[in-house]
């Protein structure tokens, strides 16, 4: 079940790259034309423009993601939009104080002090609620899903209009998903959106994705260019680009990046695919896979085991 207005493109704008100066993203570097305050803001309200212009009317950010909701929320009252579908999450504190070489960048905490102290924040950031509110990277092993003093908050939030759910993380998502699922309070399920991970090198939550999908939920999916592996950024540049997609986005005359999200968009239970674009170019090149027919499974053969996708993952560096 999706929340985007009709005729919106299935699309939706990340800002976990231009809420703050380091981010793991292959490439973040050079992306940032102007790691302070004010320029970062001007290039988050540059790509918001254009994903806007493009017809793009989901935005997602986080607490963590540095000011990322400040900048979408002065973003949209300084525009005027009222037709943008927001999505947030809690759980992480951003503690890097604007620094990129910051040996901690945040901090995972779910429980129910967080979420008290950080609700308030996120309307105040927003200047407005959420339309969705995710408990940020939920885990079996963080507990919060059987925290009843939690999801009791958290079933009040959705009585009283917000979606609410939770982004999953790591080679246990189905699992986490799947608890999930069986979440009741009051006899009632809280949860009715989900924010995973799903690319062509990381597919393994897919099958409980189809089951949030059936149940009603609506799926929203990041990381579909796996922070950049999945781009001509690669791990050491366009070599790095797994061949059958390279051939794949030559034959198409678009960039890889374009390809792996259009295999994240053709499937059947994705009703909200982001793109973590950091600059105007390259949301123009993710933006391409609107326009692309790639079958669900013509890249199925490069999925890696889960505990190495998510063990590469967690070497990126900040940058």
């Amino acid at each position: 079940m999706t929340f985007l207005p009709v005729g919106a493109p299935r699309f939706g704008l990340g800002l976990a790259a231009l809420g703050r100066p380091g981010y793991i993203n292959l490439g973040h570097a050079a992306d940032l034309r102007d790691r302070r305050v004010d320029g970062l803001r001007a290039q988050a309200w540059a790509v918001l423009d254009a994903a806007y212009a493009a017809g793009v009317r989901y935005a997602d950010t986080a607490r963590s993601y540095g000011l990322g909701e400040a900048f979408l929320g002065g973003w949209l009252t300084a525009r005027g939009y009222a037709d943008v579908t927001v999505g947030s999450k809690w759980g992480y504190t951003y503690v890097a104080d604007w620094r990129v070489e910051a040996d901690t960048h945040e901090v995972k905490t779910h429980d129910l002090p967080t979420l008290a102290r950080q609700w308030p924040e996120t309307l105040a950031a927003l200047g407005r609620a959420p339309d969705a509110y995710l408990i940020h990277s939920a885990t079996v092993d963080s507990g919060v899903l059987e925290n009843a003093a939690v999801l009791s908050r958290l079933a009040e939030l959705a009585a009283s209009g917000v979606r609410v759910g939770l982004s999953t993380s790591g080679p246990a998502q189905a699992e986490t998903l799947r608890r999930a699922l069986a979440v009741r309070v009051d006899g009632a399920p809280p949860f009715s959106v989900v924010q995973a991970t799903w690319n062509v090198l990381e597919p393994s939550a897919g099958a409980a994705l189809a089951e949030a999908h059936a149940a009603g939920w609506t799926v929203v999916l990041k990381e579909g260019v796996a922070n950049g592996r999945l781009t001509t950024h690669g791990l050491t540049g366009h070599g790095d680009v797994p061949p059958p997609l390279a051939e794949l986005a030559r034959g198409h005359g678009v960039t890889p990046d374009a390809v792996a999200l259009a295999a994240v968009l053709a499937q059947p239970w994705a009703d909200v695919v982001l793109s973590g674009a950091s600059t105007t170019g390259q949301l123009a090149q993710n933006l391409a896979a609107l326009n692309l027919h790639v079958p669900a499974d013509a890249l199925r053969d490069l999925a890696h085991p889960p505990a190495a996708y998510w063990d590469a993952r967690a070497r990126l560096p900040w940058q």
